[in-house]
């Protein structure tokens, strides 16, 4: 090469990272290992450390720098702040020795001729040389500068890169982690400007950011340049893609979701970015094609493949040739480092009033009080374990974020620099709320609450919470195989790395009620509809969309698909809908078609609905969704079950809706089990094993059809026992009928979350499968382990 401190990306691999930096020799990396696979990477060139050294030490800066940061305390913002300016100030206004600015220069110039432009279009981004490592991202902590363009605008952006080594949020964040500031030095990267001001940009992680389930990719994108995603300032659209099965060739979509991209970052005259409001119709428009997120979500796996690890990428599309393109990838610094894994439970136990709500990150619970900062000259009023509430924050926050007990956000999204930075410090943030800085008051106690899903919460005052530890590895195995009752799809990718043997129950009706909230047949015929209020909202969210039945089969597949992602390969057994007549009509619209029953627990409900001209058309639906997730998805691990199926002659009828509706059972491995909650299922126990592939025992549901006892009812409460003799001699009859007719039995019911003796009693009997709560599940397993060596001890003396 010409000169050594400045060297083509091409040349460039993970072995120079002593000399380029992480950011430039993973840029390397890419373009030298990974445009055979197709991958495709803007070309540009990196300037070396060294070059950074020489610049300081030919301009007599690098020993008064140094004294001045040894002496700093930097617990003091003021004195942090001045020292950082003077140092900044000092390297920007120096001149680059001649030699390297002419070596700039010349690879400049040949950039430009490659592109066929007079003067290229290029960003100039910093790249430290312990940055983009497994240990720590450095994330947002030193600068970039966008469409620079021309000799002197390199050059400045060259020596403004360097400077930006010295930060406030820098200085702060390797005091920290244990760098020595002579440690770290600043190489420089150039390179070829995606226009994706005229598109969209954004970020990759290989893995769930929330869990760090290694199942997916998760894609964030948002309009223009991506530095409003990277710093949070827009909430993103997102997109989950399960890895195993795009692997096989499906297209394995798991959720879309649009997000609010109310501003975007675009060129400006004189070489300058500014924000623009993004038009109302793209605000509600994605901003990747189903073909652009599953191109993106290939590429990712070829580099985390490469790299043998989860990496954390950022993509951009040109708005002219509508290309895409990685420009930059880095290793994922969080969920990497876990070598074991292990699991923290936390969970709401009392109630409170939900002040604001956004979207979750990090899987905890914490409590304490408010201060809300509005700039970074208001700072300095921080306490240590205070909520910070924001805006947003900003690099520049670093030195108080790891002194909070939470971080709550107006705006941004799960890959914004608040939700990455609250990863890294293991606490609990809710990002995008929109008005947590004018509904919450500085010195308010709340609990802020990412344990509950997908949407974060922040409660009034100190709402109780507990908190469990689980160590995958330290629970024995059980005689008989554990599966989990799952309703909430958010908790999925934490739940499916628990050592389960599958979901034996996925109930649908929490995604119909939390996630689409309407009533199927309101949106087949809205004109049945007699609510203004309710008409007016059903026509606004099905706005735009090929038929308004989509929203309910988009939004019931994408939760179905997720706990099966989540779980894959191991079966996950989907209940179809089972509410009861007064919950449908909660639902908006639901009051035009739903009668008014005196008893809806054992009125029109489960498989009596499936084949009704009343419902059939909703039934059609579901069927849609579950066929949507085995067969475009590829998650064939999916098992379906009737609920509440009284005759026979009912279940040939729901056999039959099915079969009419795509799903014929034994077509591409569909199983299709009954619950067993009615007597009659107990009766006819061999007859159902004929029509269906196995049972799952509702206890809750045959208890009360045993002893004649309405389960909502508090008056009898004191009777409901589903450990009663008889309660449980049916259970007895129905696994020995079943296992004569070679079909699987399980339970699925509450008993055995509740009463891990119960569970003693149905490994004793030989039930194939026990399904319970997640929080059940160590103290269930370990109670089974604990009878199995009872009864073998009893034997062995015996």
């Amino acid at each position: 090469m010409a000169d050594p401190l400045v060297i083509p990306f091409r040349m460039l691999d993970l072995g120079d990272l002593a000399i380029v930096g992480g950011k430039n020799a993973n840029l390397g990396e890419l373009i030298k290992h990974l445009t055979a696979a197709g991958v495709r990477v803007p070309d540009g060139f990196a300037i070396a450390a060294d070059a950074f050294r020489r610049h300081l030490a030919e301009n007599r800066l690098d020993t008064e720098i140094y004294d001045a940061l040894e002496r700093l305390d930097v617990s003091d913002i003021a004195a942090l702040a001045r020292t950082a300016q003077q140092i900044r100030d000092r390297i920007s206004r120096a001149p680059l020795p001649p030699d390297i600015e002419a070596a700039v220069l010349a690879a400049y110039d040949l950039l430009s001729e490659q592109y066929r432009q007079a003067e290229a279009d290029v960003a100039v981004r910093s790249s430290a040389t312990a940055e983009d490592l497994p240990g720590a991202s450095f994330a947002g902590q030193h600068e970039s500068y966008l469409d620079v363009r021309g000799h002197a605008a390199v050059i400045d952006a060259v020596r403004a890169c360097m400077a930006s080594l010295f930060t406030d949020r820098a200085i702060v964040y390797r005091r920290e982690r244990g760098y020595a500031d002579r440690s770290v030095a600043l190489s420089v990267g150039v390179q070829k400007m995606v226009r994706s001001d005229l598109a969209s940009a954004g970020v990759i992680f290989t893995l769930d950011t929330e869990t760090g389930f290694r199942d997916v990719i998760e894609i964030t994108g948002a309009w223009g340049l991506g530095e409003t995603v990277v710093k949070g300032r827009v909430n993103p659209d997102e997109f989950t893609v399960h890895k195993p099965t795009l692997a096989s060739g499906f297209r394995p979509i798991l959720a879309r979701y649009a997000g609010d991209k109310g501003v975007k970052l675009v060129y400006a005259p004189g070489g300058t970015t500014v924000e623009a409001r993004v038009a109302d119709a793209d605000r509600r428009r994605l901003v990747l094609t189903d073909d652009e997120v599953l191109a993106l979500a290939r590429w990712a796996v070829a580099i985390e493949t490469h790299y043998a690890m989860p990496m954390d990428i950022e993509w951009a599309k040109d708005g002219n040739t509508s290309e895409l393109f990685i420009v930059q990838a880095r290793p994922e610094t969080v969920h990497a480092r876990q070598v074991a894994p292990s699991f923290e439970l936390f969970k709401i136990t009392g109630s409170g009033r939900a002040l604001v709500t956004g979207k979750s990150v990090g899987a905890k619970i914490a409590h304490a009080r408010v201060r809300v900062i509005h700039a970074a000259s208001e700072l300095a009023s921080f306490q240590p374990g205070e909520i910070l509430v924001a805006p947003m924050t900003d690099p520049d926050w670093e030195p108080v974020l790891a002194r909070a007990a939470a971080i709550v956000t107006d705006h941004g999204g799960r890959t914004c620099h608040a939700a990455i930075v609250a990863r890294e410090l293991g606490i609990p943030c809710v990002v995008g709320t929109d008005r947590a800085t004018t509904t919450l008051h500085t010195g308010e106690m709340v609990t802020v609450s990412c344990a509950e899903g997908d949407e974060g919460r922040v409660y009034r005052g100190e709402v109780p919470f507990t908190r469990e530890v689980i160590d995958p590895a330290s629970l024995p195995r059980p005689s008989v195989p554990v599966m989990l009752n799952v309703g909430n799809p958010e908790n999925a990718f934490l739940l499916g790395q628990l050592p389960s043997a599958g979901v034996g129950l996925a109930r649908i009706e929490f995604i119909v009620s939390s996630q689409i909230g309407i009533h199927p047949m309101a949106l087949l015929h809205p004109e049945r509809v007699t609510d203004p209020e309710a008409l007016a909202e059903i026509r606004r969210r099905t706005a735009g969309l090929a038929s308004p039945g989509e929203l309910f089969v988009d939004g019931l597949a994408s939760g179905v698909a997720r706990i099966a992602a989540a779980f894959w390969p191991r079966p996950v057994i989907v209940r179809f809908s089972d509410f009861k007549t007064n919950e449908y009509a909660n639902l908006l619209g639901g009051q035009a078609f739903e009668p008014v029953e005196a008893n809806p627990m054992i009125g029109f409900r489960g498989a009596s609905r499936y084949y009704d001209v009343r419902y059939r058309e909703a039934f059609a639906l579901e069927c849609a969704a579950i066929k949507r997730v085995r067969e475009t998805m590829g998650l064939t691990n999916v098992k379906v079950m009737i609920p509440f199926c009284r005759t026979l002659g009912e279940g040939r009828a729901v056999l039959a809706e099915l079969a009419a509706n795509g799903l014929r059972r034994g077509d591409h491995e569909l199983e299709v089990y009954v619950m067993c909650e009615i007597p009659n299922n107990v009766v006819l126990a061999a007859e159902f094993s004929e029509l269906f592939d196995g049972f799952s025992i509702g206890s809750n549901d045959l208890t009360q059809l045993t002893l004649g006892v309405d389960r909502d009812s508090s008056l009898l409460a004191h009777l409901f026992d589903e450990q009663d003799p008889g309660v449980k001699a049916l259970i007895t009859e129905v696994v020995e009928v079943a296992h004569r007719h070679h079909r699987k039995v399980g339970l699925c019911g509450q008993a055995p979350s509740d009463h891990p003796e119960f569970a003693g009693f149905l490994a004793s009997i030989g039930i194939d499968s026990i399904s319970v709560t997640p929080d059940a599940l160590p103290r269930v397993v370990r109670h089974l382990a604990t009878a199995s060596e009872r009864t073998t001890a009893l034997f062995e003396v015996g």
